[in-house]
């Protein structure tokens, strides 16, 4: 397709985003209230585009700071923190699904805008900053050669890693600061055919034994066929030991972040829902996962509200989908999800989630590009989610776009994934230095 024909096919698809606003109606909290849904022959598209930092930091709330732990990382996505307190980033850029239609090309042109142009990585890349300080003593290559890895777990002297196509383990001594590639086993391969939605989270239970795996769907609403939405939609239950495996839960359409609730024990997710029926429709979502419980993609939507461009239509299907618990907002691209408990942080923050925005493409209004805070009490969301890190997006341009957050309890520190400037961001309480480093994250295990 030509150069005219692109900035043709652009102008079509941003002169009927601004047609794209609509009523928000309350697309936050436990109980959303849904609008009515709208549908147009070219969905609603708008992408921030990419601005530098040009020295400029992100806002954080007063009392706390905020410092670029490394920079110049290749497309940073998930992290975790290791007993010692290093802590791994993966990095990698994965996918490789056909577009369908006309619009997939216009709306994949479009969000492909708001990307980093750097070409991912493939490996995880290990920083030290063991006086705190927020200026790393040690930064490597910790792992290369994989393929776009994503989510990472830490249990009884294992690493894993979830590439886009295998669940992988690394032996790990603590304090090593390389592990080769041929040390690598695989656990059990992954869904990645066509994989649409390329990413793999992974949490480990908390007694180790079992490691969950979230797996996005092949397409929006089943627009490529059912077929290729086998094991899709899904998080699985991986058996450590065995590799056996079993879907824990379905109907979930991307759950992008695992995390295991510190209160409960029970797994948690954050999820990106269904795209092209207006811009305040559907709301991402953080949920408790409930063994056996399916969550209504591609057939309904929030529980039971169906969804009328799915054929055939399965009344059976949505009599069965539940609700998930907390609405974070209409396509915000939740990607991050780090629980804290009382006093790990700082004043004003005690028990509750972190969650990292990526960013909305499906709404004219932008959303997203930042980290909240949900409070939790008694193992659930309590309150209003609020804004903890923000300035990412300055009048309609994006700096960054957050993905993955994890947080060390010893460092009071909070990490935030940068996929667009390639940093690894630092939030700590400003009063202060702690006298540590780092401590276990919550995807550390044993």
């Amino acid at each position: 397709m030509t150069i005219a024909r692109w900035s043709s096919a652009s102008a079509l698809a941003l002169l009927l985003a601004a047609c794209g606003g609509g009523n928000a109606g309350r697309d936050t909290g436990p109980t959303p209230q849904l609008p009515a849904i709208q549908q147009n022959l070219v969905p609603t598209i708008k992408i921030a585009s990419p601005a530098g930092w040009e020295g400029a930091l992100p806002t954080v709330p007063e009392g706390f700071r905020i410092v670029p732990l490394a920079t110049d990382l290749r497309i940073p996505r998930q992290m975790l923190v290791l007993p010692n307190g290093d802590l791994l980033v993966s990095e990698g850029r994965g996918g490789h699904a056909p577009k369908l239609r006309p619009k997939d090309v216009i709306a994949g042109y479009i969000k492909a805008l708001g990307t980093s142009t750097v070409e991912g990585g493939d490996r995880l890349t290990l920083l030290r900053d063991a006086d705190g300080d927020g200026r790393p003593e040690v930064r490597t290559v910790f792992i290369d050669g994989l393929d776009a890895p994503y989510g990472l777990a830490y249990v009884d002297g294992n690493i894993y890693v979830a590439n886009q196509g295998a669940l992988l383990r690394f032996p790990y001594s603590q304090g090593q600061t390389a592990i080769p590639r041929s040390a690598g086993v695989e656990v059990t391969a992954l869904p990645s055919q066509v994989n649409h939605h390329w990413t793999k989270s992974l949490a480990a239970s908390t007694d180790g034994d079992d490691l969950y795996v979230g797996i996005g769907s092949n397409s929006n609403i089943g627009e490529r066929g059912m077929a290729v939405e086998e094991e899709r939609a899904v998080i699985l239950e991986i058996d450590r030991a065995t590799g056996a495996r079993r879907p824990y839960a379905s109907g979930i359409r991307n759950p992008t972040a695992l995390a295991i609730n510190p209160w409960t024990n029970g797994l948690w997710a954050v999820v990106n829902e269904r795209d092209e029926i207006g811009p305040h429709l559907v709301p991402d979502y953080l949920t408790s996962v409930q063994p056996g419980a399916f969550y209504g993609w591609p057939y309904s939507y929030w529980g039971k509200h169906g969804d009328p461009r799915v054929r055939p239509a399965r009344p059976d299907m949505v009599a069965r989908a539940i609700a998930p618990d907390y609405a974070l907002g209409a396509h915000v691209a939740a990607l991050g999800l780090a629980f804290v408990r009382s006093g790990a942080m700082a004043p004003g923050y005690g028990d509750g989630a972190f969650v990292g925005q990526h960013g909305s493409w499906n709404r004219s209004d932008l959303s997203g590009y930042k980290v909240t805070w949900v409070p939790f009490a008694n193992g659930r969301p309590s309150g209003p989610q609020r804004d903890f890190v923000t300035g990412f997006l300055v009048d309609g341009k994006a700096r960054g776009r957050p993905v993955g957050v994890a947080f060390s309890g010893a460092g009071r520190a909070l990490y935030i994934a940068d996929d667009l400037s390639n940093t690894v961001w630092r939030v700590t309480p400003a009063a202060g230095r702690p006298a540590g480093g780092v401590g276990t994250g919550a995807a550390s295990t044993r």
